[in-house]
Order: C-alpha cells, then structure tokens, then sequence
C-alpha cells in the first residue's frame, strides 16, 4: 500500500468533550500517522465537521447557507489538526477547493500528489466546495483524483452491519462486503452519491473503529477487524 486517503468524522476529533477538540485525542491520530509516514506511506486525510456544526440548526434556515458553514467547518478541523501534526514532526499541506485568504491553498491534483510524493501530510478541507455535497461525496472524489490505494475510513463504530448495531445487540458486521450490496441495502457505509464514486472508480474502503488502540495503524497494515468494503 502506497498512498491511502484517511477520513476522519468531526465527532471523533471532539473525543469525550462531545464537542470542539479533544487535544489528547488529536496527538493519538497523528502520534499513528507519523509511524506510517516514516514506514513510507503517502497520507491524505478529510475531516467532517460535526464537531462544529451538524445539518441545520433550524428548519428555517437555507440548506445552501447551512452547508456552507459546514464546509467551513471542516476548515477549521483541518487547520487544527495539521498543527497537532506538525506539533508531532510532520510537514503539512492544507487544501481548499476555494480561496481561504493565506490560511489555505487552492486545490490542484498536481500539486496535491506533489506535496503526497514528498512525504507531506495533505488535508483536504471545504468539502468540493459546493452545498448538498457531504464531505463523504468529498472524500471520494479526493481519493480518486489522488488516486489512492484505499479510503481508510475511521468511524464511532468498528465496521459495517446489517442493522444499527446501537439500536440492534443482534446486528451482524460484515468482514467483508461489495459495494454493490452496500447500495442495494442501503447500508449508509458513505452516503449514495458517494457509494456510486466509489462503484464507477473503483475505490475500496475499510471501515473500522477509531477509538480502538492502534486502530489506524492496524487499518493501514490490512491488520483491522473492520469491514472491507469491495468494488
């Protein structure tokens, strides 16, 4: 595995503060992404911005306002967390598909995959910079035009099942699944238009659990218990 794409939810950011930034929690991610930098491997990541901000905070508000506070967001999230990196000796690029002032750089695939080949940490926030896009949709079409090896994607639980494993103790997780089963029952994996990135590009994803030790290493070694999930 040469280059994979982390995607990482605003919530698990947050830790056990809910909300905002966990610093401790932050360190842990990059204290992992540092040992798969230095084992050679090429590191992208998206954050969410749910930490911040969720969907709308009234049924009165514009969805196109309300998704672009999300976008800025996920900003945010990005320019925290590459300090939390640089902070554990990792150069770092912070990539928007719009202008930032001087906070950020403007997306381009050849300068991302140059930044990737020397060894940078590259975060793509803003989403695709459009609203009704989540940062799923985002996450995948970062993935592709950086043509990753696989999304890695670190969730609040340790893979994909059958049925809300919260809600159902007899919810079954699936080892290993194809997309195309993922979209037929609807599984939520990454949302639709996202899924279907992924089935017309070819893009595998591990779904694992962020909060257990180790488990982004683990992820990146083939070494995880979550759910692989085919093209």
């Amino acid at each position: 595995m040469k280059r994979v794409l982390l995607k990482l939810s605003g919530e698990a950011l947050a830790g056990s503060r809910k909300t905002g930034f966990d610093e401790e929690t932050v360190a842990g991610i990059a204290r992992q992404v540092k040992t798969l930098h230095d084992e050679g491997i090429q590191i992208g990541i998206v954050t969410g911005g749910g930490n911040f901000w969720r969907g709308r905070s009234s049924e009165n508000m514009d969805r196109t306002k309300a998704d672009e506070i999300g976008m800025l967001a996920t900003v945010m999230n990005c320019l925290y967390v590459s300090e939390i990196f640089r902070s554990e000796g990792l150069q770092t690029h912070v990539m928007t598909p719009f202008q930032v002032g001087a906070f950020t750089e403007l997306f381009s695939k050849d300068a991302a995959v140059s930044a990737l080949e020397k060894g940078e940490i590259v975060f793509f926030a803003g989403g695709i910079g459009h609203p009704y896009f989540s940062t799923d949709t985002g996450t995948l079409l970062r993935a592709i035009e950086i043509e990753a090896d696989v999304i890695l994607l670190a969730k609040s639980v340790d893979g994909v099942y059958d049925s809300d494993p919260k809600k159902n103790p007899d919810a079954r997780k699936y080892r290993e699944i194809s997309i195309d089963e993922v979209i037929r029952k609807d599984l939520g994996v990454v949302d639709m238009t996202a899924s279907i990135l992924a089935r017309e590009n070819h893009m595998p994803m591990l779904v694992f659990g962020l909060n257990e030790e180790g488990s982004i290493l683990k992820a990146a070694r083939g070494q995880s218990d979550g759910t692989y999930v085919t093209v």
